[in-house]
């Protein structure tokens, strides 16, 4: 059996007296999507950081892609694409130049960069659009644009921060075709939402309270052992102990 791409072992971080995210110990396999959810100050935000290596832990242990999260955090950043919210492309530049861009910042090369924005823009069907403004586009072309460009250097993880906010349904069922295509490609997804619809279509799903790991594992046994229908009931029950927000 292959070694996980994320392996945490009581990984904590502390601001001064605060514990934002405490002993976090789990295990994802390579083309799994895993869903990480929380609340509002559960500590998502600091343990995504940790895992990218944007954040020294305090204590505790993890590997990232078979990296070190203390001493190979460079090496973490290479294997890896990020998508945030407010996603990450320039506005003020045009389609192609933005998976240009990109492209060049991952460090493919002149002939990997052309074969791959030509595919990029023929699977997104943005091949007309490949000249106009990113900011001309509309939300959903955007996200879909930003996704595929966090994945264009086949990352082993990719890490998703909500990135389906702002969007209407049928958008987002979409954009999860594209987080569906990356798994089969191999590629990890680690991602956090608050729609909880969306939680269903993750392989696993740990859910935080309080900077803790409350629960791990399949929507499906997560629904029967809380004894309810909708990932949004377990959520609902294990949020109610939650005793801070940001």
């Amino acid at each position: 059996m292959s070694a996980p791409v994320i392996y945490t072992n009581k990984l904590t971080k502390r601001f001064g007296d605060f514990v934002a995210a405490k002993e976090l110990s789990f295990e994802v396999p390579a083309g799994e999507i895993f869903g990480f959810l929380g609340a509002n100050g559960a500590g998502k935000t600091t343990a995504m950081r940790m895992l990218c290596g944007l954040s020294v832990p305090s204590s505790g242990e993890a590997t990232v892609a078979g990296f070190d999260i203390y001493h190979e955090r460079e090496k973490i950043k290479r294997n890896i694409g990020y998508m945030s919210q407010k996603f990450s492309l320039y506005e003020d530049l045009t389609v192609f130049e933005n998976i240009k861009f990109y492209a060049g910042i991952y460090g493919l090369t002149n002939t990997q960069i052309k074969e791959k924005s030509q595919a990029l823009l023929h699977q997104l069907d943005l091949e007309k659009e490949s000249g106009h403004l990113v900011s001309s586009l509309p939300l959903g072309w955007r996200q879909k644009l930003s996704f595929s460009v966090a994945v264009i250097h086949e990352p082993r993880i990719v890490f998703l921060d909500e990135p389906t906010g702002g969007v209407d349904p049928v958008t987002r069922r979409q954009f999860w075709d594209l987080i569906y295509d990356a798994a089969n490609k191999g590629i990890t997804v680690f991602v956090t939402t608050h729609y909880m619809d969306e939680a269903e279509y993750c392989d696993r799903i740990s859910i935080m309270v309080d900077g803790v790991i409350e629960a791990l594992d399949s929507p499906s046994n997560l629904k029967t052992k809380y004894g309810v229908d909708s990932m949004d009931e377990v959520f609902r029950q294990l949020a109610r102990s939650a005793k801070r927000s940001e």
